[in-house]
């Protein structure tokens, strides 16, 4: 896989960005935070996605002083980038056949899942002793929310971006696969 500049200072913008959504937190560190991290899953694909999804969730959890630990708050992180992962593999299964307005519907679908109910679910384990299995619940609701609302904007600024512009600035990896 090579590295373009381009592609490595639009990563970093995208990151950055992710430092001010992560100032616009809704419920602890529950924030605006991966709107950048699945604009970059839709734009560079699934590889870029995880590292500002996993950076932008490490930044809004040190603005909020790591509630559940800094282990805790790693892993979940880990858990951003496969949500990256995971969105990438839908968008990209649907845009392959040129559906790509369903396959952004789907995969934002499947973002606020993964963020939400999976990922709560997955961190359970860690999330309990802290939160109990009523926090841990009652946090899925508010997850998916706001993970698809990040992922519905995400999807709606990619649709926006001109493919001229894409290609100009080699940013649009569904092309490319």
């Amino acid at each position: 896989m090579k590295i373009s500049t381009k592609q490595l200072v639009f990563t970093a913008l995208l990151i950055a960005l992710s430092f001010i959504g992560a100032q616009l937190k809704i419920f602890g560190t529950i924030a605006f935070d991966s709107l950048p991290a699945f604009l970059g899953t839709f734009l560079l694909g699934p590889v870029y996605g995880a590292v500002i999804g996993f950076a932008g969730h490490l930044l809004t959890s040190a603005t909020s002083g790591f509630p559940y630990t800094f282990p805790v708050h790693f892993l979940i992180g880990i858990g951003m980038g496969v949500t990256m992962i995971a969105t990438w593999f839908i968008f990209n299964l649907f845009n392959k056949r040129d559906q790509t307005n369903i396959g952004l519907i789907v995969s934002v679908l499947v973002a606020a899942l993964f963020n939400g109910p999976i990922l709560s679910l997955l961190c359970a384990p860690l999330l309990v002793p802290m939160l109990t299995w009523a926090g841990v619940i009652g946090m899925m609701v508010p997850l998916a929310l706001v993970g698809g609302i990040n992922a519905a904007f995400a999807a709606v600024i990619f649709r926006a971006i001109p493919t001229s512009l894409k290609a100009q600035l080699d940013l649009d990896a569904s092309k490319a696969r």
